[in-house]
């Protein structure tokens, strides 16, 4: 793997194909999130976002035995109240960062995913989880909330009541658990399972015309932000941006010569 970051590496990329794998790597501090991660990561995912003709899919993992811990708090009691406010801002920058790219993510939990851990999965399109992860949104039980996006991403997700009754409590739920709930795609026995399982998603999404999945997921996501009406707009608009494209009129001629499309993103 290609290294990214300073002293110690906290991320490592790889880019196979047409598909990016990021992995997140403090694993002595089951990945916890700090600054110098933090800005490594912030400054990976800028790239990415600039670069979807060649990147399709980017899939997140961790380290060792856990996905993310959240925040690194042995740091955290070093820091000053203004320092954690300028922390708690670029985890809120880069989570946001991750949720806006054009390409479909998939948070591949490979084990712990607790508070900013499990903000950062909230932040991608897709979850799949090792059957023994832990997970949950543990802020409360610390004396603060979630402030990466928690508290506004899992109830879209989950419902407003089950939401409160996981972030309120600060309870942690298994694999199976957040699979009945909705919070997972899918479940794993082990890490190769985990591996096949998410790497079997991406595959689908790299089959289909790279500009209608983008199109798409924006639709999705900007239109889960409005009222029905605008959301028929903004699909009506991302309809259009497919209309021109030189992967529309090959997916027409596949059809017509029975054979599967050659998609290049154009």
């Amino acid at each position: 793997m290609k290294e990214v970051g300073g002293m110690g590496n906290p991320v490592l990329w790889e880019q196979r194909g047409s598909a990016g794998y990021i992995r997140l790597n403090r694993p002595e501090q089951l990945n916890a999130l700090n600054g110098e991660m933090l800005d490594a990561l912030g400054g990976l995912v800028g790239r990415i976002g600039q670069n979807p003709r060649d990147i399709r899919v980017v899939l997140i993992s961790g380290e060792g035995r856990a996905f993310c811990a959240g925040a690194d708090l042995k740091e955290r009691r070093t820091l000053s109240e203004q320092q954690v406010r300028r922390n708690l801002g670029k985890i809120r920058e880069v989570f946001a960062a991750i949720e806006g790219l054009p390409q479909p993510t998939i948070a591949v939990m490979n084990g712990y995913a607790l508070g900013g851990g499990m903000e950062l999965a909230l932040c991608c399109d897709f979850r799949y989880s090792i059957r023994k992860a832990q997970m949950g949104l543990t802020e409360v039980g610390l004396g603060i909330i979630p402030g990466a996006g928690g508290t506004q991403r899992l109830p879209r997700l989950l419902g407003t009541a089950k939401a409160k009754e996981l972030i309120l409590t600060a309870r942690k739920i298994g694999a199976d658990q957040a699979l009945a709930l909705g919070l997972l795609n899918g479940v794993a026995e082990d890490p190769e399972q985990l591996k096949g399982m998410s790497e079997a998603l991406a595959a689908e999404l790299l089959a289909n015309a790279p500009l209608a999945v983008y199109q798409a997921k924006h639709a999705i996501d900007k239109g889960m932000d409005s009222d029905l009406a605008a959301g028929m707009a903004i699909e009506w608009k991302a309809y259009e941006a497919t209309l021109a494209t030189k992967d529309r009129l090959e997916a027409l001629e596949a059809f017509r010569e029975k054979r599967p499309p050659r998609f290049k993103g154009e």
